[in-house]
């Protein structure tokens, strides 16, 4: 299979979030929450296409507005909350006519704060490196290392990583464990050739640590910080 040397947005909007009702089209801003990732995919130099994949047609029709887009229709049998977002990709990489691109972008509109110029210098340094990682992801560094985090258990505080009940085990300081790092959706990078191959990211992934305090918004106090920092914050994202 031949495929292009191009990187594709793909951008996926499902219409039944229960944490939020209409999650990716409710306003944020003077604009739905899905605009942000179109706009940021529109305003990037790297960016050659943008897959908006959704179940919905009124998303569609409101994200058209935003950018110009190739629509992936999705079934509902992979749209609901536990569907992989590997099933997604497949889906759409299996049933397009045409030739596909060697690389996606992967923007989750629940991240609407980017800047175009951050991700084609992420774009551009993953272009130099591919040959060494399956994929890339973005993440941000973790206040508390996760070593120090608890479960509970037969009702009782039980540490994952020690794999203990016996607390005295994770009372060490902080500075005594690695920095910790959580996957932030600022953007990851997928090889199509993975996809073909059964998985998204494989376990060569290259890391982006995001500079600023990046916003995934899952619920009403997420959408208040986002809100927030569209109204206060100086920056130069050329979405907002």
């Amino acid at each position: 299979m031949k495929f292009k040397n191009e990187f594709w947005a793909f951008i996926p909007a499902r219409s039944g979030s229960k944490s939020i009702k209409n999650k990716n089209i409710i306003a944020l801003g003077k604009k739905p929450l899905i605009a942000y990732s179109l706009l940021t995919a529109k305003n990037s130099k790297n960016i050659t296409k943008i897959v908006f994949s959704s179940d919905s047609i009124k998303y569609f029709n409101i994200a058209k507005k935003y950018a110009k887009i190739f629509f992936h229709k999705r079934s509902q049998k992979i749209s609901s909350d536990y569907s992989p977002d590997y099933d997604v990709f497949r889906d759409f990489v299996k049933n397009y006519k045409g030739v596909l691109p060697k690389f996606f972008i992967h923007l989750r509109p629940t991240t609407p704060l980017r800047s175009s110029n951050v991700i084609d210098k992420i774009i551009d340094d993953f272009k130099k490196k591919q040959r060494k990682f399956s994929s890339l992801r973005s993440v941000s560094a973790m206040p508390n290392s996760l070593f120090k985090n608890v479960v509970i258990k037969k009702n009782k505080i039980f540490s994952p990583f020690f794999k203990s009940f016996n607390m005295d085990k994770i009372n060490f300081p902080r500075q005594r464990y690695s920095q910790s790092y959580l996957p932030d959706g600022y953007i990851d990078i997928i090889k199509t050739q993975s996809i073909l191959k059964g998985f998204l990211h494989g376990n060569h992934v290259m890391p982006y640590i995001s500079k600023d305090f990046v916003v995934d918004i899952d619920n009403s106090f997420d959408l208040k910080i986002a809100s927030y920092l569209i109204k206060n914050m100086k920056n130069n994202l050329k979405n907002l």
